[in-house]
């Protein structure tokens, strides 16, 4: 038998060689936008908590008020006995927030959309998904065994040729991103919404980086598009990135949530979300809905980079959220630019394959509204210093 750790170093060798090899770093938090490494202060442009709500007082005295409730942990599975008041309450809000029937806390995105595709799709039905979908929506679908079809990015005609062409038996799922990870940009919502109608298929959008920061009182993608649950009937939400907590939810008819009760393994199966997360995520969404000047904010701070990174060699991808991409090329070259900034004192992590198609290693510069006018000035300057260096 092959030796298991002579196969894993020279993976990791090669990885390596590749400039592909990951590593997780300890930062710790200073305040604000800025963490520290060590003896390193960096003011970091890292972090999906969008709103700057991670480490918000109010938060926190949620947090605390909830353990001191219902403890650290919530002991067991939703439907066997792990489920509290402050879980129900908190669905009953998401759902509000989100203007439909009813929602479905789930420990993750990951585990959200896992649960949702593999109930609602099986082996004779059919998915139509974005090439640029999070890999949880992949995984989702092809453990679902339904017939996965991947559509070139953001093609509406590409999309439209493969339902044309797809036999009519069994059910038809689109299933976009609201707001794509890596890229920044939104998916055409409107339009895929009329090709779900015309082509009689169900749409499901991943709004994970959408909710909290787009729409005018920040519901996310779908408010951004004016659109109605009748047009998006199974909506996914996480709430570690611009709620600043921790945990997903699926959100629909109430005859959706009930038959995801029933059907979802990822949410039978696991321990239910602690309840002091639950807690803490009430008082994130009152303040969602009270404070714009959050953002306000980031839509400051995204014309002012984007104003300022015009003329580098480097281009900034098109994107009118808090993820701003700077295209680099080579993964090598990516990772090397993004140590001088780190030598510089900011944390911008460079983005390199799989994670992204070969060739379009980039930088993944994301913006809080804790962010000052200074910080994306200073971040400005770095990269205009390390173009000139190069």
């Amino acid at each position: 038998m092959a030796d298991l750790d002579a196969f894993l170093r020279q993976d990791l060798a090669e990885a390596e060689a590749r400039g592909l090899r990951r590593r997780s770093q300890v930062l710790d938090p200073l305040g604000g936008p800025r963490f520290q490494d060590g003896r390193q202060k960096l003011l970091s442009f890292s972090s999906n908590d969008y709103l700057g709500l991670a480490r918000d007082p109010a938060l926190q005295e949620a947090l605390c008020a909830g353990a001191r409730a219902f403890g650290t942990g919530s002991g067991a599975a939703h439907l066997l006995g792990g489920h509290r008041s402050a879980h129900a309450a908190l669905e009953r809000d998401l759902a509000a927030f989100t203007g439909r029937e009813a929602a479905l806390l789930f420990g993750n995105g990951y585990l959200a959309n896992l649960g949702a595709i593999t109930a609602l799709l099986g082996r004779d039905d059919h998915i139509f998904a974005d090439r640029l979908n999070h890999a949880s929506l992949v995984d989702a679908a092809l453990l679902s065994r339904a017939r996965l079809q991947r559509y070139r990015h953001n093609d509406l005609q590409h999309l439209e040729a493969l339902l044309q062409r797809t036999p009519a038996r069994g059910r038809r799922l689109i299933v976009t991103d609201g707001v794509f990870s890596m890229d920044g940009d939104l998916a055409p919502l409107t339009a895929l919404a009329e090709l779900a109608r015309r082509y009689d298929a169900w749409l499901m959008v991943d709004d994970a980086h959408g909710l909290g920061v787009l729409g005018s009182t920040g519901r996310g993608s779908l408010e951004a598009f004016s659109l109605s649950p009748q047009d998006v009937p199974v909506l996914m939400g996480t709430l570690g990135k611009a709620f600043g907590v921790y945990g997903a939810f699926v959100a629909g008819s109430q005859s959706l949530i009930d038959f995801l009760q029933q059907r979802a393994r990822s949410y039978i199966y696991t321990t239910a979300l602690p309840p002091a997360l639950a807690s803490a995520t009430q008082a994130a969404l009152l303040l969602v809905q009270q404070d714009h000047w959050r953002r306000q904010h980031l839509q400051t701070h995204i014309q002012r980079l984007r104003q300022g990174l015009k003329s580098l060699a480097w281009s900034l991808m098109p994107s009118d959220t808090p993820i701003q991409p700077l295209l680099v090329g080579e993964a090598e070259a990516a990772l090397n630019l993004s140590q001088q900034l780190r030598q510089q004192g900011f944390y911008v992590p460079a983005v390199r394959p799989p994670t992204v198609p070969q060739g379009s290693a980039r930088l993944r510069i994301t913006l809080s509204a804790l962010h000052q006018d200074q910080d994306v000035d200073a971040l400005i300057a770095a990269l205009q210093d390390c173009h000139h260096a190069s």
